[in-house]
């Protein structure tokens, strides 16, 4: 009898061993869940729905028991298109703008998404951001919206990034120089300072649909300055055409002015160079006779002038004088001449 029982309590542990074992291989794989790299998670109860927000899981597997599950939110950036969103301007128009946006949920403040808006905010994002927009342009006018656009987009952003990022600095801020002008510390902020939540990565303005009436007006005004910019053009291109003119005349009538005085000085050189060579010819031939008259002993006045008379005579062009036996000196003198 006692066999028996000891036989009993074996097969009771051996079955107790291999249930516990089952037990085992079932339940540990079921125990790990996955959140994608993707996502972020808060573990969540299966059988009671209830939601642990203390801690915030990012991708990976994670052991958190056969009864736990994950409850996901997006980790990667999303975005929004606010398409033809009608605003009015300060001048009292109605225009439509097409915005987008791109933002990521802030992990560290997960929590406070989920305890108010749970996996709803989506839509609560994408109104706010609506009002924040709506709440930017009326300080503008239809025109400045036309011909400022970078401004415009700066502003839209502020807005945008104020109304749903909330206007605390972020953690270690200070320290990478990355905070905003005029953002409270951190360390101080209350949660309503802490807008939606999320952190706006970026905004771009989009098209613009004006009035036709508007346009047709702003085109007209358009196309006149451009008119008006060219008649300056023109006046401006005469002006210039009129100053290069009298630029031209001036050049040329210096240029002229120089020749006429280079011709002046010239003729003067000229003039004193032929002085100086026929007061130079002179001097050497008065030096000439002199040492001629000496050589040949003549004294008598008057055979030194008939000399330098038929020397004269024979450097004329004009004169041909001949020697024959009837006559010593013969030559044509005009019409009276023997």
């Amino acid at each position: 009898m006692g066999t028996e029982k000891c036989g009993f309590a074996v097969k009771a542990l051996i079955v107790g061993g291999c249930i516990g074992a089952l037990l085992i291989v079932i339940l540990i794989p079921a125990s790990f869940s996955t959140v994608e790299y993707h996502q972020f998670g808060f573990v969540r109860q299966k059988t009671t729905g209830a939601v642990d927000t203390s801690k915030v899981y990012s991708g990976g597997k994670h052991f958190v028991g056969p009864d736990y599950e994950f409850k996901v939110f997006k980790a990667d950036t999303q975005f929004i298109t606010l398409e033809n969103v009608t605003v009015f301007t300060s001048d009292k128009l109605e225009v439509s703008i097409t915005i987008f946006i791109q933002y990521n949920l802030r992990k560290d403040e997960l929590p406070l998404l989920h305890k108010q808006f749970d996996l709803y905010y989506e839509d609560v994002v994408k109104n706010s951001a609506i009002d924040a927009v709506k709440g930017s342009i009326p300080i503008y006018s239809t025109r400045q919206l036309i011909l400022n656009r970078v401004q415009v987009q700066e502003t839209i952003s502020k807005a945008i990034r104020d109304r749903l990022g909330g206007t605390c600095c972020r953690p270690g801020c200070p320290y990478n120089g990355s905070c905003d002008s005029g953002c409270v510390p951190y360390s101080s902020c209350a949660d309503n300072q802490k807008g939606l939540y999320l952190d706006v990565k970026g905004t771009q303005l989009g098209k613009l649909v004006i009035p036709d009436d508007v346009e047709n007006r702003f085109l007209r005004t358009l196309i006149l300055q451009e008119e008006s910019a060219r008649e300056e053009l023109y006046q401006e291109a005469q002006v210039v055409r009129k100053e290069t003119e009298k630029i031209v005349a001036q050049i040329k009538n210096d240029a002229q002015e120089i020749k006429q005085n280079a011709t002046v000085l010239s003729e003067y050189i000229g003039t004193v160079s032929k002085a100086n060579y026929t007061a130079t010819i002179e001097n050497a031939r008065a030096i000439g006779l002199k040492k001629l008259f000496n050589d040949l002993s003549i004294t008598d006045q008057k055979y030194k002038s008939s000399f330098d008379y038929l020397r004269t005579l024979k450097d004329l062009s004009n004169i041909y004088l001949t020697v024959d036996f009837q006559q010593r000196i013969a030559g044509s003198f005009g019409s009276g001449s023997q």
